[in-house]
């Protein structure tokens, strides 16, 4: 039963965690922020077995990991105000060539960060060639050109 319990924390914990840190946290991902991760998921696994390292223990903490994640999804097809407060909504950073400099900065978006997904999704090689940028709930940024951006 111990690992249930310190499973469950485990996860609201990184649920929080993750979810205060934005969106951009995973997408952009450095060397450091991997080598960060693999920290954390050490750090994770002695939190939640403890010092029985047994196969029955880790089986537990799985199936606890899994079982919760499994019950937020359904959660959260019923309760469009809980996926909000656990996944957040796309927003919108650029509207016609002009960035939403404060919506960017709470972000933590830069325009260099846009310039690259409109080079690498679209070829744009300027703000004014695209029409809206969006910072999606993965943290991606979708990027719609304007219609005479091309060429």
């Amino acid at each position: 039963m111990d690992a249930v319990l310190r499973s469950a924390a485990i996860y609201l914990f990184l649920l929080l965690i993750f979810r205060v840190a934005g969106k951009r946290t995973l997408t952009q991902i450095t060397t450091f922020d991997f080598v960060l991760l693999l920290i954390i998921s050490e750090v994770t696994q002695q939190a939640m077995v403890g010092d029985d390292f047994s196969l029955t223990q880790s089986m537990l903490a799985i199936i606890t990991l899994v079982g919760l994640d499994i019950g937020l999804s359904l959660w959260k097809q019923r309760s469009p105000g809980l996926e909000l407060l656990v996944d957040s909504a796309p927003v919108l950073i650029l509207e016609n060539g002009q960035p939403i400099k404060d919506r960017m900065k709470q972000l933590r978006v830069d325009e260099s960060d846009i310039l690259n997904a409109a080079r690498e999704l679209q070829g744009l090689e300027r703000l004014d060639q695209i029409k809206y940028a969006i910072l999606e709930r993965s943290g991606s940024i979708s990027v719609i050109p304007k219609p005479n951006a091309a060429g």
